[in-house]
């Protein structure tokens, strides 16, 4: 996501580019889950170098300067933009117990919790029943295809990248106006998921693991589900960061 990204300078681009080429050395046996390993482990890299010189440190300063509350009632409000397009997904894998509940939370929490800001929905019991475009074409017989790393975006799949484009069009963000109000949500949604996802990163940076095979594994198990995807928790999100916004015209 262009938006978050200084000028960097030449040779700082050069050098990340190097990080990609040279993590595409061939590997000897790769899964059979994922055949380009050689190249999603050089994208691995060049994303986190991306993180580690941009998206970590807005995420920290972020955490460290922006109140408990106040980043909750942040990611309660993206949470429930996201319920809006579940309640489609739901609808088109002909879901009506998670169809009924993602509407149901939109409402109360819409009209009762401030625009989405408190999640009064949880507190009256009303479930979250996560889903995109991808587990909807997974829930109609798609298989998730090769585990597949995306510049920036990150892990995913070849059935996920292909319902990447429909998961766009159906966040609610996107059809804000003004497109200065729209790219604001969008770098406001960003650096609050990642800065949702810090504690992970450390438990993972100290770990004895191969970070990239203990992620791929944890996301091709849950991107593999294709029945109901229950959470309560928000910043528990299998799914992408906001896409890049449109240039202000």
């Amino acid at each position: 996501m262009t938006f978050l990204i200084p000028r960097l300078p030449a040779r700082a681009l050069l050098g990340l580019c190097a990080l990609v080429l040279s993590g595409c050395a061939t590997v000897a046996q790769p899964d059979p889950r994922d055949p380009f390993e050689s190249y999603n482990r050089g994208m691995t890299s060049f994303n986190e170098q991306v993180d580690a010189m941009v998206l970590k440190p807005v995420a920290t300063a972020y955490q460290e300067a922006v109140p408990s509350p106040v980043r909750t009632g942040v990611r309660n409000f993206f949470a429930n933009l996201g319920d809006v397009w579940s309640f489609v997904n739901n609808v088109l894998q002909f879901k009506p117990e998670g169809a009924a509940s993602s509407f149901m939370r939109v409402n109360v929490n819409t009209f009762f919790g401030l625009g989405g800001v408190l999640d009064v929905a949880s507190e009256l019991g009303i479930e979250r029943h996560k889903q995109d475009f991808g587990l909807t074409l997974g829930h109609w017989g798609v298989p998730t295809g090769p585990y597949l790393v995306l510049p920036v975006l990150g892990p995913s799949t070849v059935r996920d990248t292909v319902a990447l484009p429909v998961d766009m069009r159906g966040n609610v963000v996107r059809h804000v106006d003004p497109v200065s109000s729209r790219n604001s949500l969008y770098a406001l949604g960003a650096v609050d998921a990642r800065a949702n996802l810090l504690r992970a990163s450390r438990v993972l940076d100290d770990a004895a693991l191969d970070k990239y095979s203990f992620t791929r594994d944890v996301f091709l198990q849950v991107r593999s589900q294709t029945g109901d995807t229950r959470r309560d928790d928000p910043a528990a999100d299998d799914g992408v960061l906001p896409p890049e916004p449109e240039p202000a015209r």
